[in-house]
């Protein structure tokens, strides 16, 4: 009996959540009516103001999800710390609570460290040929600039450094102290695992991208501090 219950699930998927009462229960029904399902699901909310806070105890006791609630607003870095710290499953992945991301691609993420040739997975929009929503040019190109400067300093070839598809070996993730609140967790997370050496994979995902009317947070100044953290975390850290 005591095995059974220290035995670790093979897969926790860690949800930062900020303002999402428009997609959150959509999100976990898709999260639980995926293939796999030996997982274990964190959600953490940032201190929504929406309405989200309201609603979660309900939907997450229905679906047994685990929920830490910060009293105050500290963004998605520190969110997703507080979910990597309780997290028991073998494998770590981050899911956003918005619908651009589709949980079905688990599978995909999960298997190069499954079979025991990846210790990271970044989930790339833009390599494959999976379906790839047509929004912002400006985004894209930042996106491209970030991902192109990072590869400069850590010397690998990602494609897509700023996704949210990144899935972990659950003692790489829980050994890395991450200092980032908000987005730059994206690029500090990316030196720290590039400097240790990690074997990193990617693979293609699919991406369902929204707008700002639909509720897309991540703006220009948060460019500005990816920039920022790209310089500080690998020439600095």
């Amino acid at each position: 009996m005591a095995t059974e219950i220290s035995r670790r699930p093979l897969l926790s998927v860690v949800i930062p959540c900020y303002n999402e009462l428009a997609t959150i229960e959509n999100i976990l029904d898709r999260v639980f009516a995926q293939s796999i399902k030996d997982i274990e699901v964190i959600l953490v909310d940032d201190c929504s103001t929406d309405g989200t806070r309201g609603i979660l105890p309900r939907i997450c006791a229905q679906r047994g999800v685990k929920v830490v609630m910060h009293q105050s607003n500290q963004g998605k870095g520190a969110a997703l710390k507080t979910g990597f710290q309780i997290a028991r499953g073998t494998i770590i992945l981050v899911q956003d609570a918005d619908l651009e991301y589709d949980p079905n691609e688990y599978h995909l993420i999960i298997d190069p460290i499954v079979s025991r040739n990846a210790d990271v997975v970044f989930g790339s929009r833009f390599m494959g040929g999976r379906p790839h929503r047509v929004v912002y040019f400006w985004h894209m190109l930042g996106n491209k600039f970030l991902t192109l400067l990072s590869n400069i300093f850590t010397n690998i070839n990602l494609t897509d450094m700023e996704t949210c598809y990144k899935a972990f070996r659950r003692e790489v993730i829980q050994n890395i102290d991450i200092h980032e609140s908000r987005f730059g967790f994206e690029p500090e997370i990316t030196a720290k695992v590039a400097k240790m050496g990690l074997r990193i994979y990617e693979v293609g995902i699919s991406y369902y991208g929204r707008t700002y009317k639909e509720g897309k947070k991540i703006g220009w100044r948060d460019g500005v501090r990816a920039i920022y953290a790209i310089l500080k975390y690998n020439l600095f850290k």
